[in-house]
């Protein structure tokens, strides 16, 4: 069996379409990576942007990053799915460092150990900390603005 190696894969997405449909194709890709034996470890969703070229008459482009590990014989197969999926205009997967993996490991360690440590502090303190609530902005609230 092959080596388990870290990979990072962007890729285009047809802007055209809905956002609902975009999630579908990011969940499809990330599901295809994951049923073929892949784990994928972050998603960065760059949004909506402009082509610095049309391809296939497209100006616009919703721009997908996804770093993932897998097996070496997982890409050829990923990189098929990738050309035959009609919503996804262009990709890129590349293999990553040895050395930029032990750094991501190092990095995620030590974001844990700052986060453990500051809510230690925190119950030290007596400060409670809750989750972030997302501010909405109702109708009548932007109109008055």
């Amino acid at each position: 069996m092959s080596e388990r190696r870290l990979y990072e894969t962007t890729f285009i997405i047809n802007a055209a379409l809905e956002d609902n449909d975009i999630e579908t194709v990011i969940s499809k890709v990330a599901g295809y990576i994951e049923n073929h034996g892949g784990q994928v470890q972050e998603i960065n969703k760059w949004g909506r942007r402009r082509l610095a070229y049309p391809i296939n008459k497209k100006y616009n482009g919703y721009y997908v990053h996804m770093i993932f590990d897998a097996n070496s014989n997982t890409i050829p197969i990923l990189e098929r799915f990738m050309v035959l999926e009609d919503t996804v205009l262009r990709h890129l997967t590349l293999q990553l460092s040895t050395k930029l993996r032990e750094f991501r490991v190092k990095r995620a360690a030590e974001q844990q150990e700052r986060l453990a440590r500051s809510l230690e502090e925190a119950a030290g303190q007596g400060i409670k900390i809750e989750p972030k609530q997302d501010v909405v902005q109702t109708e009548k609230e932007a109109v008055d603005a």
